[in-house]
């Protein structure tokens, strides 16, 4: 990943070159680093873990809290806690817009921390104050309603700690890349690559500290303690970060990509009835640029670039007069490549859409001993996943590749789409193995007298578990990897940067399906009195039914994935081999076809 994709739109002015000089470098990295660190123990931000894992990230212990604390329903705890997340995801796109077209990384990443902190801060008084909750005994036993007062301190504190996420997640990875950029220093690219595995090393160690330790002490300590010690490591990270305010090099906010496709849509819609041209000169274009003429796929885009006024369209540099009402080929051309995109980056949003919450309730229901007192945490199990991430993708790279390339004739090993299919065939495994353990859970729950007490241990190894999140670890180390190979394909080279935000739109999308998967079953199957799939009494519910749902809904899936694969048609390179036999060339933009 080159510097220029990674900064995006922040620039650093000449006129700000002095003032500039001498900061940045490596010295800046513990308070970057250290805030990456510290905000990966945060309750939401457990989703920062080789920037793939994000979606079992998200705290899972949260849901026993709303649960016990709250007496919430489990399938109102799991609504909430799909609604976070998609806060959280969507709030990204809005901080890097405002990072990038008004605020700069350095003031959004502060306003970040500080949201992050104030809303800690209020989840943690939450717990410590008996008055900002119902009385509720755990499970809803004997449980009071919540006060619109108790709810709106609880939603409040989870809306500032996603504007903390939003602000902070899509800036500090460039912001640190800020500070090795500098042109006086000849070893930027070497600087850059330590940076680059420091920052995801942090990531993997707070990730796997987080589900181990953190959650240990939320368990075993409790909430009061479990929220305050995050509280504090936020607080050590705000002002870790501001400290290092006179070292760093803070990059002017640019042009925004958003922005861009925004207002190709909104020329487009003011040019709705012009007719497109015969002439090529009358579509306007930069200077310089290879891209004279838009492509005929998603024609209605290309009134957007059309001349209306030939002498009102630029400035003496070239440069567009109005953007609100010219564009130019080259914005046409990148939201149309992000809009290629979509049919194949919509596979994946059933792939990691996981039951993380359901498993956690699980969880505290089977027998979590794992060696003399030891008791693994309800919540740890995502740490499987990660586990399994960091294993399968070096095992990959350098043991299945090299194989591939030696017995099958495939040097590169396989093929994006032949990833993405794998790691989807892999969910549909683990969504029914899921619904197996249930039902074994479940029988043992009911042969054991437990029927009515759904927090009652009963006597089942918790590493029943295990196999599950391991096959989704497996396939979170094929689908994911493979998509931003696609990504980076389809779009230009000019907006690789923006193909990591399509994994965030993406997290949103999962949160809607979860919250809408959940509330047509809770629904559907509680009709005339029955028990719903979901009741907060697992073990009168049946959640195997509804990992089976899972398993057959990721088959579907999976038949779709193929589909969109048929519709693309041959991948680019091997298109490019057919026509010419050529070495493999860089493309900018591939064209879909339009039948």
């Amino acid at each position: 990943m080159d510097s220029e994709n990674l900064l995006g739109n922040g620039t650093l002015s000449s006129s700000s070159s002095e003032s500039e000089k001498g900061k940045g470098g490596l010295r800046t990295m513990p308070f970057i680093i250290g805030t990456t660190l510290s905000l990966s123990f945060d309750i939401h931000n457990l989703n920062e873990s080789l920037e793939k894992v994000a979606s079992y990230g998200i705290m899972p212990n949260m849901i026993l809290y709303l649960m016990q604390g709250y007496g919430m329903a489990i399938v109102e705890g799991t609504k909430v806690m799909n609604t976070w997340s998609a806060m959280c995801n969507v709030l990204s796109i809005f901080g890097a817009f405002i990072s990038d077209s008004y605020l700069g990384r350095f003031l959004v990443i502060s306003i970040g921390s500080f949201s992050s902190l104030l809303g800690l801060t209020m989840l943690w008084l939450t717990a410590m104050i008996p008055e900002l909750r119902p009385s509720c005994e755990p499970f809803m036993l004997d449980c009071s309603s919540a006060t619109a007062a108790q709810l709106a301190v609880l939603f409040i504190s989870m809306g500032l700690i996603s504007i903390g996420a939003g602000c902070i997640r899509p800036c500090s990875i460039a912001f640190g890349a800020d500070q090795l950029t500098n042109k006086e220093r000849s070893n930027d690219v070497r600087l850059l690559d330590s940076y680059f595995n420091w920052y995801y090393t942090s990531i993997a160690l707070s990730t796997v500290i987080a589900l181990s330790v953190i959650v240990y002490i939320l368990e075993n300590l409790g909430w009061k303690i479990g929220f305050g010690v995050p509280a504090v490591l936020m607080f050590i990270s705000a002002v870790s970060f501001i400290l290092g305010s006179p070292f760093y090099v803070k990059a002017k906010p640019g042009h925004s990509l958003l922005t861009s496709f925004v207002q190709v849509v909104v020329v487009a819609i003011k040019n709705r009835k012009l007719s497109l041209p015969d002439s090529l000169d009358q579509y306007y274009h930069e200077r310089d640029s290879d891209l004279v003429v838009p492509t005929d796929s998603l024609r209605c885009l290309n009134k957007a670039c059309i001349i209306r006024n030939p002498e009102a369209v630029s400035k003496p540099d070239g440069s567009v007069l109005d953007p609100w009402s010219q564009c130019t080929v080259g914005q046409v051309e990148s939201l149309k490549s992000l809009l290629r995109v979509l049919p194949m980056w919509s596979t994946g949003i059933f792939m990691i859409a996981t039951q993380a919450a359901l498993s956690t309730v699980q969880a505290n229901t089977m027998d979590r001993r794992l060696f003399g007192n030891f008791q693994m945490p309800a919540g740890s199990f995502n740490l499987v996943i990660v586990i399994t991430v960091l294993i399968i993708i070096p095992t990959y790279d350098r043991v299945m590749v090299p194989l591939l390339a030696k017995y099958v004739g495939m040097p590169r090993g396989f093929s994006c789409r032949s990833r993405m299919g794998i790691g989807l065939l892999f969910v549909c495994a683990s969504k029914a193995t899921s619904a197996v353990v249930e039902t074994m859970r479940r029988n043992t729950a009911i042969e054991e007298g437990f029927e009515d007490q759904p927090n009652a241990v009963i006597h089942m190894s918790v590493l029943w578990l295990v196999p599950e999140f391991v096959l989704l670890g497996i396939a979170e180390g094929f689908n994911p990897v493979g998509q931003v190979e696609f990504f980076y394909t389809y779009i230009p080279k000019s907006m690789s940067s923006f193909a990591m935000a399509l994994f965030t739109l993406q997290l949103a999308a999962v949160d809607i399906f979860g919250n809408v998967l959940v509330s047509i079953v809770d629904k559907g199957t509680s009709v005339r009195g029955n028990e719903s799939w979901l009741s907060t009494n697992i073990n009168k519910g049946h959640l195997n039914y509804y990992y089976a749902l899972l398993a057959c809904l990721g088959i579907l899936n999976y038949f779709y994935f193929l589909v969109i694969c048929w519709a693309y048609g041959p991948a680019p390179e091997q298109k490019l081999e057919a026509l010419a036999g050529k070495k493999e060339e860089q493309i900018d933009y591939v064209e879909l076809p339009t039948s």
